[in-house]
């Protein structure tokens, strides 16, 4: 794959530097203190390896790779919050005393609903009034032409554990996907050293324990099954149990059309996005969604309708409805994540009782590739209000940068968020994490009487970003491990696709192209699925109606700019 000039020499600056910082714009702040004979003995004892202070003055904190974050004064930074119903803010969370107590540093939160959020954070963004810190942003780039948020990758070379991760784990080419047509990015993102830990695996569970009564191994079959085969294994554990539906899936069908979408090369569900594909054969991209990839992937979808084994209020339920059906009984296959496994066990222990059922994540089934769910090792990451810089200056911005670098990158930081205080809600032997045995965390301990996140804060997601494949498995429960052993033993990652950036002009036409293009398919998909139209009678229409909303004119500035950056 090639490099796209236009990319790589407006991110040269910001993302092939070395894992210490290296002084301010213009080399005015001095030499980069982790060559030791630079140092003189007071920039040693108040900043550690790495950092990069200026040669006549010493900074009024300690930072750097491997090293707390310690301001001299305390200090306080505004920061947005997506409070979470399943664990509401509490003002005395141990979480907020012990980030004080290593760092010096608190929060002034600006506490929003987690299902307000994106609304409000947009509001106060645009409006002048965003906090310093903005967590939990997924998509940036609406705030990205207004001025509003810092071009972060300006400013990561102070920022020396986010820096070391970049180059431990060669995070470049994931980096340049999200940046813009400036050749900045926006956001400093969740960086996992494997796909595997975005925590956006979206699978399956099925109730193992009626499947094997019916005659269906799926522990034997997922290896290797294609979505086919797995069809009939439904057919027959439909027929055992007397006919009827058999499945009834949550969040309203967008993350089954993903997961099954992706297995066919066809962006579907939360993953629709433009449509657009990359070939690798030729070096272009298409619009998958008139493609015969396309085409077979609704045929697929609208099987499981008809044959009556999936019910059709999929796409139009609520959660709770979902998965009530599928507590009591009526259902017994249900879309999961990592986070969801174990309230699907409590909650069936509540209604069918412990012992009386059996739970299993399956591997999800082949289409025309082996890839997993997901190829990504970014996940939400932080925006810096502009503000920031206004209000703090560029040595206080820098400041809180330090600190953000130690929070969120820095492997203390990440145990701190994610665990606890060692000793008092955890301990570590030989690499191994051990929650307290009162504590409860997503299938850890169950049971117990305390839960880390709702009665801690710690296991918060405002605050887990990223990290190695130890902190991304440290947290499992058993069974989960085990599927993520399977589906890393039985799938492939899917190589990224390349960067295509651009411009504020373009990025408007094509917009005005991709609203009711992308509206007109994601309606159609559901059409067709649900058998509202018929597929082979209705097929010429469909493409003749995308065509109709400029898919052609689309693809052929994808491809245009695309080859312009070659």
């Amino acid at each position: 794959m090639k490099l796209k000039k236009v990319i790589s020499t407006l991110l040269l600056a910001a993302m092939v530097l070395s894992v210490v910082a290296c002084g301010k714009k213009g080399d005015d702040k001095g030499t980069n203190t982790n060559n030791a004979e630079k140092q003189t003995s007071d920039k040693q004892e108040t900043n550690t390896e790495g950092s990069d202070a200026k040669e006549e003055e010493k900074l009024d904190y300690t930072y750097g790779l491997n090293t707390t974050f310690h301001s001299d004064e305390p200090i306080t930074y505004s920061m947005m919050y997506s409070d979470h119903e399943a664990y509401p803010y509490k003002e005395d969370w141990r979480l907020w005393s012990a980030i004080t107590e290593r760092s010096n540093v608190s929060f002034d939160l600006n506490l929003i609903a987690r299902a307000d959020y994106d609304d409000k954070k947009s509001l106060l963004i645009n409006a002048g009034e965003a906090s310093y810190i903005i967590p939990k942003t997924y998509d940036e780039s609406a705030f990205v032409t207004g001025g509003a948020v810092l071009p972060i990758s300006d400013w990561v070379q102070y920022m020396p554990n986010y820096m070391n991760f970049v180059e431990t784990y060669h995070m470049e080419d994931d980096l340049k996907t999200i940046v813009k047509s400036d050749g900045k990015y926006y956001k400093l993102p969740g960086m996992w050293e494997a796909p595997a830990g975005t925590g956006s695996e979206y699978t399956l569970v099925v109730r193992k324990d009626i499947f094997d009564a019916a005659g269906v191994d799926v522990t034997a079959l997922e290896k290797d099954w294609n979505w086919d085969e797995f069809y009939d294994a439904l057919l027959k554990v439909q027929q055992y149990v007397g006919g009827g539906v058999i499945w009834s899936d949550r969040w309203k069908g967008d993350a089954l059309l993903r997961i099954v979408g992706q297995t066919y090369d066809v962006p579907a569900g939360w993953t629709v996005g433009d449509g657009m594909q990359y070939d690798p054969a030729s070096d272009s991209w298409y619009f998958a969604e008139t493609s015969e990839d396309y085409k077979t992937f609704v045929t697929l979808m609208s099987k499981f309708i008809k044959s009556g084994i999936m019910d059709s209020e999929t796409f139009t339920q609520e959660d709770t409805v979902a998965e009530n059906k599928f507590y009591t009984g009526k259902t017994l296959l249900l879309g999961s994540n990592r986070s969801m496994l174990q309230t699907y066990k409590d909650k069936m222990n509540e209604t069918l009782g412990e012992g009386n059922y059996e739970l299993y994540s399956i591997v999800i089934p082949k289409g025309k590739n082996n890839y997993q769910d997901t190829n990504s090792r970014l996940e939400n990451g932080i925006m810096i209000a502009t503000k920031a810089l206004d209000e703090l200056g560029e040595d206080g911005l820098i400041k809180m940068l330090r600190f953000i670098d130690w929070l969120w990158y820095s492997d203390e930081g990440k145990d701190l968020v994610r665990w606890g205080v060692e000793g008092e809600t955890y301990t570590k032997e030989n690499g191994v994490y051990k929650l307290n045995p009162e504590i409860t965390y997503v299938g850890l301990n169950p049971g117990a009487s305390k839960a880390l996140n709702v009665d801690y804060g710690f296991g918060n997601g405002v605050f887990m970003y990223g990290g190695t494949q130890e902190h991304a498995t440290s947290m499992l429960s058993d069974d989960l491990k085990e599927f993520f052993g399977r589906l890393n033993s039985y799938r492939d990652i899917k190589p990224l696709n390349p960067t295509v950036v651009f411009d504020e002009d373009q990025q408007e036409e094509m917009n005005l192209i991709k609203t009711p293009l992308i509206d007109y398919v994601k309606s159609a998909t559901l059409q067709f699925i649900t058998g509202q139209t018929d597929i082979e009678k209705d097929w010429d229409k469909y493409v003749a109606a995308c065509e109709a909303n400029n898919a052609q004119r689309y693809v052929t500035m994808y491809n245009e700019t695309y080859n312009s950056q070659k």
